[in-house]
């Protein structure tokens, strides 16, 4: 769960990285997601946000604050290193919020100002 490395806006931006769009193309094939979004749908998301969004490096420095969850330690360096929120559900991340800057989609889309 990725995502330029120093573009950020007040609104938001997208910061998917190689292995985070790797990932999202792995979650968005699990068969339980299929009742929401259809195979050639989650391509198609998945290329738009790879051509749409600021890209990202994958990080190559540790994080300096570890998940329980090793394999999200990969996203809380991705953070660090360009200076990004982590909007996440992912309880693991969440209980960190202490040490690094994370919050819920829902605290996300409440400050948003929207049009």
């Amino acid at each position: 769960m990725g995502a330029g490395p120093s573009h950020a806006t007040e609104q938001g931006v997208s910061l998917p990285a190689p292995l985070l769009l790797e990932e999202l193309e792995r979650v968005l094939a699990y068969p339980k997601l299929r009742l929401f979004i259809s195979s050639e749908e989650a391509a198609e998301f998945v290329d738009l946000l790879g051509r749409q969004s600021v890209t990202a490096d994958d990080p190559t420095a540790e994080p300096l604050v570890r998940s329980p969850d090793p394999g999200d330690d990969y996203l809380i360096a991705l953070a660090a290193t360009a200076r990004a929120v982590l909007v996440t559900g992912d309880h693991d991340l969440l209980g960190l919020a202490d040490h690094i800057p994370v919050m819920t989609p829902g605290e996300f889309l409440t400050g948003l100002e929207l049009p």
